[in-house]
């Protein structure tokens, strides 16, 4: 059986915690490859919500387990607070279903303190971080003292790395930031207590996977965020730290392209970001509101992990090439139709324009977005309700002609709808 990659094609929000917990039915194993706890995956089970930022959506399916790769940087206290109200939801989360890596990063307090004392030093230049310490963990793993997950097995080499490690950060804190110190002897004495409960998940991941691979078993790859948070190919430098474009996986897992089978891009059938930077397609006013939705239902355009409102727009069909190319995607998962049941006129970016030219791909990748207006084409909206469609047929025919559409212009098949947040709001093409 395959490694199958599933990934945002867009900024990441794109639904892809659903489309994971519904492949996972299938598979063995689901391993994260990227991020952290800025990710935000939500999954809907009959009336439970689950709310996921660090365990893979395959969690939630009972016989599949669920592996933290290499990739990863992991905040040992909101994990464990993750798995206890996932066990209280009678999910299974002992060592025989979660897998940590031993060579994924730790995040600290000191990580968290930093990353928004850096935020709130950038005033008009911010990013628009989640605040969790990502940034300054792989920071810290790139300049090679970074807190390796394998330290936990270890806890008195866990208690002198950790001191020392905020000793570090409190001279950045204080003498850069003029920010307060943080307490390293509380903060060692924390982290000896995660390590007593994570001792038993943490594994060589790496040759697990190899092993399940080479025995057959279907593997999924999920990512976290999006192609155009891509640290190398997304919109720089408003982007994550991480790579979670289908070239991460493999340095993230630690296997290797052989075993590839499917890569499934998932796209919203608009287009959403969170925090700052360029957006070619972005709606205002009543057009935005009405994409966005009241944040009233869970399914509405508000972060999982901030809560911050998602700027909304029409779907991009530049961009969508380019994260089609960069994945080497040979299919879609197309999600949220149902949001835009109701409109009279919707519109596809097919273009974009500056300078006069006409761009139908992007002559320096997504990094300044700015110079470009975005030339659209319109199709006709439908008003019919599709959250009960459970075939392609059941489809008004302006909503099968607005994915053919969206098929033609980016060369890939739709292989999945969603027409809402349930398990089974699915539509297989």
């Amino acid at each position: 059986m395959p490694l199958d990659i599933l990934v945002g094609a867009q900024w990441g929000d794109e639904g892809k915690g659903r489309i994971t917990d519904l492949l996972a039915e299938e598979a063995q194993v689901v391993a994260r490859y990227s991020g952290g706890d800025n990710a935000g995956h939500t999954v809907t089970v009959g009336a439970q919500l689950y709310k996921l930022h660090l365990l893979p959506s395959g969690i939630l399916q009972p016989r599949v387990v669920s592996v933290l790769g290499n990739g990863m940087v992991i905040n040992p206290a909101r994990l464990l607070a993750e798995m206890e109200q996932l066990k209280q939801s009678g999910v299974d989360v002992s060592p025989a279903r979660i897998k940590i890596s031993h060579a994924a990063h730790l995040i600290t307090p000191a990580h968290v303190a930093l990353d928004k004392a850096e935020e709130a030093a950038r005033a008009e230049g911010k990013i628009g971080t989640t605040g969790r310490g990502i940034g300054p963990a792989y920071t810290d793993k790139i300049a090679r003292h970074g807190l390796r997950a394998e330290l936990l097995l270890n806890p008195e080499q866990l208690g002198d790395a950790v001191q020392e490690h905020i000793r570090q950060v409190n001279r950045v804190l204080q003498n850069i930031y003029a920010a307060p110190p943080l307490d390293a002897n509380a903060i060692a004495a924390e982290f000896a207590a995660h390590a007593q409960r994570l001792m038993p998940y943490i594994t060589d991941t790496s040759l697990y996977l190899h092993q399940q691979l080479a025995a057959g078993a279907r593997v999924i790859a999920e990512g976290a965020q999006g192609t155009l948070l891509d640290i190398d190919h997304g919109t720089y430098p408003f982007v994550t730290s991480s790579s979670p474009s289908a070239g991460g996986v493999f340095n993230g897992l630690g296997v290797g392209p052989k075993w590839v089978g499917r890569i499934l891009g998932v796209t919203k059938a608009f287009q959403t970001r969170v925090g700052e930077g360029p957006f070619p397609t972005e709606a205002f006013g009543a057009e935005a509101e009405r994409l966005r939705g009241t944040g009233a239902n869970p399914w509405d355009e508000f972060g999982t992990t901030t809560g911050r409102p998602r700027r909304c727009g029409w779907l991009d069909l530049v961009l969508l090439r380019y994260a089609i190319r960069v994945n080497g995607l040979t299919e879609l998962a197309l999600t949220k139709l149902d949001v835009l049941s109701g409109l009279h006129t919707l519109r596809l970016c097919v273009a974009y324009t500056a300078n006069g030219e006409t761009h139908t791909e992007l002559p320096l990748g997504p990094a300044d977005l700015s110079p470009f207006t975005a030339v659209y084409e319109e199709l006709p909206g439908w008003s019919e309700d599709v959250s009960g469609a459970r075939e392609l047929s059941d489809l008004p025919e302006a909503a099968r002609h607005y994915i053919r559409r969206l098929e033609a212009l980016t060369g890939v098949p739709v292989s999945m709808v969603s027409v809402g947040p349930e398990r089974g709001q699915i539509i297989f093409v």
